[in-house]
């Protein structure tokens, strides 16, 4: 229900209630005031017979008084007369009719009155005036009079006071609903309107409300708040800009980072294609080789050459700097693309670089460059934390997840396509387990890392709507985990290459 018609509820009932309890009280003064009077006149002529009739008894005796009661009720039609015995019961005909204890009142020359329907089922009001008569049987006068005028004037009062209620509420309701349109529903539907346009990113001209009141107040704390939101959403943007920005050149300073560590390894994949090309070409500057040794040994200087180009150009391609560009990626290519551009910087370390892969893996919806970055750092990690002759193992599955509860992913669980790089080194303490994928935080010693690899490797997976788990053991290893969701439930995978 709408505000103004709360209101306007709220009015008419208020009003209703004003008015019955106003009706209520005036009804029940009104009555009060006919019973006092018409007590008073039952009183006085109560007052006035039963002297006239203890008069009576006195002259003429018992009967001639019970006559005289009788003339009386026949000369006066506004009140009824009866002579009573209190020692009589029905069906006497001149039983009282009333309760002992009221009987009892008689005796003690108290009257009684009470109000109950007359012989013909009119209302009427009675009262008993006792008649202390020395050595008569105790008696009483029974006096009544008849009540519908009251009870017609009531009903009266109480419709009156019904169509008057009617139509205070009827007026006051279209009064109120009029004002509660003009200042409260309008205004109330033109802050709805701009609040929901707000919510949609809309930028509107400022609401503008003639009213001095509350909602006028809050009409202009929206438009100040519209003012805020827009300042906001441009320093927001700004600060995006920049954090992207300085994001990519994280990202761009780390992988130069991982291109300085495999340097030494380049040199020494290159080392031996290069003694190779030497070899020849110093045989065929020397004229040692006839016509087809030439050629052949021409051949083995071009396929080393493309070797040696093939190595530096991914070398180049992982460290040149480019934005996201999400596609569909092998899973399995990045895995041996990671492993074969990494595999002199462990030959160098004396470390064993092996990858695995199980069938059936679906592709991804990503960054090949990125996830290869995220992936190169682990496998980096991974080599330097593991002892000379000891293995780092690469491999990718598809298993069944379900993301950390701290962690806010887009799926929730599922399967997700794995890529896991487990070690054989000395494994990291519990206290510092939480603290890994914070940025600078390292456990290396100084000059051997920056502690940024871990933390770049995490963004990026989060971008990609996946996460990286992570599980060590002193003096056993540590195993990082990649959970990323394949571009392609697996069911549909499986339907597809049915």
């Amino acid at each position: 229900m709408k505000l103004a018609r709360k209101l306007v509820l709220a009015l008419v009932l208020g009003i209703i209630a004003v008015m019955s309890l106003n009706g209520y009280l005036r009804l029940r003064a009104e009555r009060t005031l006919f019973e006092s009077g018409s007590l008073r006149d039952l009183r006085s002529m109560g007052g006035a017979l039963g002297a006239a009739v203890e008069a009576v008894f006195r002259d003429d005796g018992v009967d001639r008084a019970q006559t005289f009661v009788a003339q009386v009720n026949a000369l006066r039609d506004d009140f009824d007369f009866r002579w009573v015995w209190l020692d009589d019961v029905p069906p006497s005909p001149f039983a009282p009719g009333v309760s002992p204890e009221r009987i009892e009142l008689l005796r003690r020359g108290e009257e009684v009155t009470f109000s109950r329907d007359g012989k013909n089922g009119e209302p009427r009001r009675f009262m008993l005036w006792p008649l202390p008569i020395a050595g008569l049987r105790p008696a009483a006068l029974e006096l009544s009079k008849a009540a519908d005028e009251e009870h017609a004037f009531i009903r009266g009062s109480q419709l009156i006071i019904l169509l008057t209620a009617l139509g205070m509420a009827a007026v006051c309701a279209l009064v109120a609903s009029i004002a509660g349109f003009w200042f409260v529903g309008r205004p109330m539907r033109l802050l709805s309107d701009k609040a929901r346009r707000v919510g949609l990113g809309e930028r509107t001209e400022p609401l503008s409300l003639r009213q001095r009141d509350e909602i006028g107040e809050l009409a202009d704390e929206i438009n100040a708040m519209c003012d805020r939101l827009t300042e906001a959403q441009h320093r927001a943007a700004s600060e995006t800009e920049a954090r992207i920005v300085a994001l990519e050149q994280l990202r761009h300073a780390d992988r130069l980072k991982t291109v300085g560590q495999l340097a030494s390894g380049l040199a020494h994949e290159l080392g031996t294609p290069l003694n190779v090309v030497s070899g020849h070409a110093g045989m065929i500057r020397r004229g040692e080789l006839s016509g087809t040794e030439v050629r052949s040994s021409a051949d083995v200087i071009v396929e080393q050459a493309q070797r040696m180009t093939s190595i530096i150009r991914k070398l180049l391609d992982f460290s040149r700097r480019k934005g996201p560009q999400l596609a569909t990626a092998d899973a399995l290519q990045i895995v041996s693309g990671t492993v074969e551009m990494l595999a002199p910087l462990a030959e160098k370390s004396g470390v064993v670089l092996l990858a695995s892969s199980e069938g059936g893996v679906p592709a991804l919806k990503a960054d090949r460059g990125q996830i290869e970055q995220a992936l190169a750092n682990l496998v980096v990690n991974a080599i330097q934390a593991t002892p000379r002759g000891r293995t780092v193992k690469v491999a990718v599955e598809l298993c069944s997840a379900a993301p950390p509860h701290d962690v806010e992913v887009e799926f929730g669980p599922g399967e997700f396509v794995c890529l896991s790089v487990e070690d054989t080194g000395s494994g990291i303490a519990p206290q510092h387990l939480p603290h890994v994928f914070e940025p600078f935080f390292t456990t290396k010693d100084v000059g051997e890392g920056t502690g940024l690899g871990l933390a770049v490797a995490y963004g990026i997976v989060r971008e990609h709507g996946g996460w990286i788990d992570v599980e060590s053991e002193l003096a056993r290893g540590t195993r990082f985990s990649i959970y990323l969701h394949p571009a392609v439930e697996p069911q549909q995978c499986a339907n597809g290459g049915a």
